[in-house]
C-alpha cells in the first residue's frame, strides 16, 4: 500500500509547452548526425568554438528585430542583471568576433552545434528549444566565401543522406535597390519581414499587408511582382538578369550571383540551387545573398537550412569592419521532417553494434575480454550486466535496435570460440573464432 504522505509530495513530472525529452533511439541519430557534420566541416578547415547560454539582453537585442526581440526568453538573475538566453548562435558570434577578434587568423572559419531557444509558437517540427548547427566565414567578401558555404551547405545534406532537397538562393542587395527605386527603401524593414511571411500567409495578405506598409496598392503590386518568378521553369541567370533590370541594373550584386553560379556549374551541383526572390530572410542583418532550404516531399514544413551574408552584423560591437557569410541548419527541425517521411536514414539508432549476452554468471571476466576485443576493433560492444532468462536479454537488444549478438556458453569458452547471431535476420554461426565474429560484423 502506498504511503499516502509520500504520495502528496511527489512532484508531478511534466515538461514546458515547446521543450520535450529526447528518447534514446533518436539522441543517438542525432548525436551521430552531429559527429559527421563535426569531421565534415574540419575537413574544409573550420575550427569549432562555443559561446555561452546566457548573454547580457542588450547584446542580444542589438540586432534581432521586432518578431525575433518578442521571443527571446529574458529575465533578471540573481545579480538583478537583465540576461537572456541566445535565440540564435549568430548574434553571439558577432559579439565573440568583437573581443576575440585580435586572437584570430581572418578569413576565421568555424562552426558551432548547440541549443537555442525562441518562445515562439510550438508546432509541428518547430519547439522552443532547438539545436541549430552554424558554419560561417568571416573577413571574406567575395563570391568565393560565398559558394563555400553553399557547397558545404550542398555536401552537408548529402552527407547526411538527405535527398530531393532545393536550395532557395536570393540577393538582399538587388532586393534594397529595387525598393530605394520604388521608393520606399525608408520602410524596407516591414516590407522584408512581411515578405518572409509569403509562403506561410499566401499572396493576398501579404498584398494587404505591403498596402498598408507603403500606402499604395500600385507599388504593393510592383513589390509582389518582384518577388514572384514568372515562370517555373525560368532559369537562375534568366531569373537574376531580369530582377537586375527591375532593380535598376544593380550590375555589382548581379555580377556576384553570375560568379556563384558559375562556382556552383563547375561543381556540378547547381541543379540543387534555384533563384527565387522571394526569399528575404526576416531578420535586419543580412546584407548580401540570402537563401533557404526545402525539402521536396515536405515544402510546407518549413526551411531545414537557412543563412545568408550578413556584413555589418559585428559592426554592433566593434569599429572593425568583420564581413561575414554562414549558414544553419535547423537540426532538430530536419529530424522531424525525415521521421514523418519515414526516411532510411533514421532506421539505425542502435545502442551498441553486438551485445555479449549472459548464459553464464561465472563467465563474466571472459565476456568482458570479449568485449574488450570488439572494441578495439572498432565496433561497439554492449555486455548484458544482469542474470536474466534469454528471453529477457533478447528483449533488451531488440528495444535498443542491437542487430548482433553473442551467444557464448562454456562449449565457446572451452573451445576459445564464439556463437555469432544476426538479431534482424536470426542467422547463426556457431562456434567461430572472435575475428571471424568481428569480420561478418564489420561486413553488415
Amino acid at each position: 500500500m502506498i504511503d499516502e504522505t509520500k504520495a502528496r509530495n511527489i512532484i508531478e513530472p511534466k515538461v514546458l509547452k515547446g521543450f520535450r525529452d529526447t528518447l534514446p533511439a533518436m539522441e543517438i541519430q542525432k548525436k551521430a548526425i552531429i559527429s559527421k557534420l563535426e569531421t565534415h566541416f574540419s575537413s574544409y578547415g573550420f575550427v569549432p568554438i562555443d559561446t555561452p547560454v546566457l548573454e547580457y539582453t542588450e547584446v542580444l537585442l542589438g540586432k534581432g528585430g521586432g518578431e525575433t526581440d518578442k521571443q527571446i526568453f529574458h529575465f533578471k538573475d540573481n545579480g538583478e542583471r537583465e540576461v537572456a538566453l541566445r535565440f540564435d548562435l549568430t548574434v553571439p558570434f558577432a559579439r565573440f568576433l568583437a573581443m576575440h577578434q585580435n586572437e584570430l587568423a581572418f578569413p576565421f572559419k568555424r562552426f558551432h552545434i548547440d541549443k537555442v531557444w525562441r518562445g515562439e509558437n510550438p508546432q509541428k517540427g518547430r519547439f522552443r528549444e532547438f539545436t541549430q548547427c552554424d558554419f560561417d566565414i568571416v573577413g571574406a567578401d567575395n563570391a568565393a566565401a560565398d559558394y563555400e558555404i553553399l557547397s558545404m551547405m550542398d555536401s552537408s545534406f548529402s552527407l547526411m543522406g538527405v535527398s530531393d532537397y532545393t536550395f532557395y538562393i536570393a540577393h538582399r542587395g538587388l532586393f534594397n535597390a529595387f525598393l530605394e527605386h520604388l521608393e520606399v527603401q525608408d520602410k524596407s524593414v516591414d516590407i522584408l519581414r512581411t515578405v518572409d511571411k509569403l509562403r506561410k500567409i499566401g499572396n493576398d495578405a501579404v498584398k494587404g499587408l505591403l498596402v498598408d506598409i507603403t500606402g499604395s496598392e500600385d507599388k504593393a503590386l510592383k513589390i509582389l511582382q518582384f518577388i514572384t518568378k514568372e515562370d517555373e521553369s525560368e532559369s537562375f541567370l534568366s531569373t537574376l538578369h531580369r530582377l537586375s533590370d527591375l532593380s535598376g541594373h544593380e550590375i555589382e550584386h548581379t555580377q556576384r550571383m553570375e560568379k556563384i553560379y558559375e562556382y556552383l556549374t563547375a561543381a556540378n551541383i547547381e541543379k540543387h540551387f534555384v533563384y527565387d526572390p522571394s526569399i528575404t530572410r526576416g531578420l535586419d542583418y543580412y546584407t548580401g545573398i540570402v537563401y533557404e532550404t526545402f525539402l521536396t516531399d515536405l515544402p510546407n514544413f518549413g526551411s531545414v537550412c537557412s543563412g545568408g551574408r550578413y556584413n555589418d552584423l559585428a559592426s554592433l560591437y566593434t569599429k572593425e569592419k568583420l564581413p561575414g557569410v554562414g549558414s544553419s541548419i535547423g537540426l532538430d527541425r530536419l529530424l522531424a521532417a525525415l521521421e514523418e517521411l519515414n526516411s532510411p536514414i533514421l532506421k539505425s539508432g542502435s545502442s551498441a553494434d553486438v551485445i555479449v549476452f549472459c548464459l553464464d554468471d561465472q563467465l563474466r571476466s571472459w565476456y568482458d575480454s570479449l568485449a574488450r576485443t570488439l572494441r578495439k576493433a572498432g565496433l561497439r560492444c554492449d555486455v548484458y550486466m544482469l542474470d536474466k532468462k534469454i528471453g529477457i536479454q533478447f528483449k533488451y537488444a531488440e528495444t535498443n535496435h542491437i542487430p548482433f549478438g553473442l551467444t557464448c556458453g562454456s562449449e565457446e569458452f572451452a573451445s576459445n570460440t564464439v556463437t555469432l547471431k544476426n538479431l534482424l535476420t536470426r542467422e547463426t554461426h556457431k562456434m567461430i573464432p572472435i575475428e571471424d565474429a568481428v569480420t561478418l560484423i564489420q561486413r553488415n
